[in-house]
């Protein structure tokens, strides 16, 4: 799973890679220095839990967590809080990037 950020639209957008890896739609809601929120398109608790806890694991990072809002009106919102000068959007890529090769490594 890639992200990679469309400007004009305010969205990480994934790109789809050659292995198959799946697709993430991301907008992004707010973007303040240390703190990003976004809204992940389609996602469920499932994903979200897993990246929630990469990210409060990592001792850059301060705060994170999702709100589903309401199952069936709402995508879920995620924030994250950032220590330091460290950037809220290079540590979500990387961890992101991490659980992606994470999970290709499974095979059932």
């Amino acid at each position: 799973m890639l992200l990679t950020e469309d400007n004009d639209s305010q969205r990480l957008k994934t790109r789809r890679l050659h292995d198959g890896s799946i697709t993430m739609s991301v907008k992004v809601l707010a973007r303040d220095g240390k703190e990003l929120r976004l809204r992940f398109i389609g996602e469920s608790h499932t994903s979200l839990q897993i990246l929630r806890e990469k990210l409060n694991s990592d001792s850059r990072v301060e705060y994170a967590n999702y709100f589903p809002g309401h199952p069936d009106l709402d995508d879920p919102e995620f924030y994250i809080r950032v220590t330091g000068r460290s950037s809220p959007e290079k540590i979500l890529k990387e961890l992101i990037s991490a659980v992606g090769k994470d999970l290709s490594s499974i095979s059932l």
